[in-house]
């Protein structure tokens, strides 16, 4: 009689993925995930709606049209025929993986009970319009210099350029 001295292998932990969901359908998918046994994470915000003669407070998605689910790559034909799942987020064909620590952020934030807002994904060099404020119109490219944003507007004919602090929350790409 032969006794092995293993322990039993831990259980593979796979890469979070997005799924791309229907329109308003998140909860769905995020249940029929469940449903089917895997980890899936829906992150919500808290919103208040006024109304005339009441507020009403609902848990909203903080990416609409999103939930992240861990599944093998190789196995994925239960994710992509879940009827409120349209696809997985990726290259082409090819799902591209979620970092962990990225998901653990997000969880970390709300989880804080900070006040945590949507905004939108800002690149350095990406193109801007402000929407607010004395600059309100102005269309020009985002900078990051030290620890503030900057919009540069350009003379393009002079190839010369001016930069302005703005305010995060006053612009939106184009």
């Amino acid at each position: 009689m032969t006794y092995r001295n293993e322990l039993p292998s831990p259980p593979q932990r796979f890469p979070w993925y997005g799924i791309r969901t229907r329109p308003k359908q998140e909860r769905i998918a995020a249940n029929m995930l469940a449903n089917k046994g895997y980890e899936h994470y829906l992150p919500v915000l808290r919103s208040k709606r006024r109304w005339s003669d009441r507020v009403v407070e609902k848990e909203l998605p903080l990416f609409p049209g999103y939930v992240f689910c861990r599944f093998d790559v190789k196995k994925r034909l239960p994710i992509i025929t879940t009827p409120a799942v349209v696809s997985v987020v990726g290259f082409g064909n090819q799902p591209a993986p979620i970092d962990d620590s990225e998901i653990e952020a997000i969880q970390v934030v709300l989880r804080s009970g900070l006040a945590a807002e949507q905004c939108p994904f800002l690149r350095e060099g990406q193109r801007i319009r402000v929407n607010r404020g004395s600059l309100e119109g102005l269309e020009g490219i985002l900078l990051k210099k030290k620890n503030e944003w900057r919009m540069v507007v350009s003379v393009t004919m002079l190839q010369r350029s001016v930069s302005v602090e703005i305010d995060r929350e006053w612009i939106t790409t184009i």
